[in-house]
């Protein structure tokens, strides 16, 4: 999807929900679809590379977590990590509030005992156990701040000083852009993540740029462009997308290094694996251990 310059507004977190709810119900469910790389003719291996390169970076962030413990996958999706959880923990629990979404959740984990499906808004989820890891997916984008702090405040007493929270999120170099229209979603940049983290009473463990995420955000940036140079009849969006897929692949990850070695601030949109663990503070009052029983 394109995007329209009027419809990103620097400085602003005020997103319609219903619109976002809109969107995410009939959105496709291929692996292309939640990453957003839709309409830009990358064959569906392109999801996959991105996929398995960040496998590897949850599972280095997860590393020291006990795997007896139980997950838990807010905005879930069609379910890639969800089945990938599964393997790794005693008990996931997943969210996720799009029924086309849900349905094929469901059908992706009715093989695995373990997973417990949940057709529900991560708003209105009321957290009833303990977790070792809580992990969004690009779930806190589509959330105004007000939310983002109130839904992790939600889920401290569930967690114990050694469990760990990892947010995948969207991210732009500074301040805050929201995009309204058809499709709705807050770009935050690394700080002011940080600076909602702390006031939601968690401390940043680790900031990790996402660099599959970053070197396919590339390609789909400069194909929206080539969309607004080409007349339609010349675009062949199908075989620029596999070649433009190819490019990136044989060029990663060294890739990505270019824009800052020229000086440039490419692609717009970046994005960031943030790590935190409950802290003994929330807004700078300090917080009862009992709470977090």
């Amino acid at each position: 999807m394109t995007t329209d310059p009027a419809d990103l507004r620097p400085g602003a977190a005020d997103l319609d929900y219903a619109g976002v709810a809109r969107y995410w119900r009939s959105a496709r469910t291929s692996i292309l679809g939640p990453y957003m790389m839709d309409g830009f003719g990358f064959p569906a291996g392109a999801g996959q590379f991105r996929f398995r390169a960040e496998k590897k970076i949850v599972s280095r962030l997860i590393r020291q977590c006990s795997r007896e413990g139980t997950a838990l996958d807010l905005g879930s999706g069609i379910g890639h990590w969800t089945e990938f959880f599964a393997h790794q923990f005693a008990q996931v629990v997943a969210v996720e509030a799009s029924g086309q979404l849900y349905d094929t959740l469901e059908a992706r984990c009715s093989s695995l005992p373990n997973v417990t499906a949940l057709h529900q808004n991560a708003l209105s989820f009321q957290p009833r156990q303990s977790y070792e890891i809580v992990f969004t997916g690009g779930l806190l984008m589509y959330l105004n701040d007000i939310d983002v702090v109130g839904l992790l405040r939600k889920l401290r007493p569930c967690l114990g000083p050694n469990s760990l929270v990892i947010c995948r999120e969207s991210t732009v170099r500074s301040g805050i852009v929201t995009r309204n229209g058809e499709y709705q979603a807050v770009y935050r940049s690394v700080q002011i993540y940080e600076r909602m983290f702390r006031e939601s009473g968690f401390d940043v463990v680790s900031v990790e740029p996402n660099v599959p995420y970053i070197s396919m955000q590339m390609g789909c940036e400069l194909i929206k462009r080539w969309k607004t140079l080409a007349p339609r009849r010349l675009r062949f969006i199908p075989v620029l997308g596999r070649l433009t897929y190819l490019a990136l692949r044989l060029g990663n990850p060294w890739i990505t290094r270019m824009p800052a070695i020229l000086g440039r601030a490419f692609p717009e949109l970046t994005n960031h694996f943030f790590a935190l663990r409950v802290s003994d503070e929330i807004e700078g009052k300090p917080v009862s251990r009992a709470i977090r029983a």
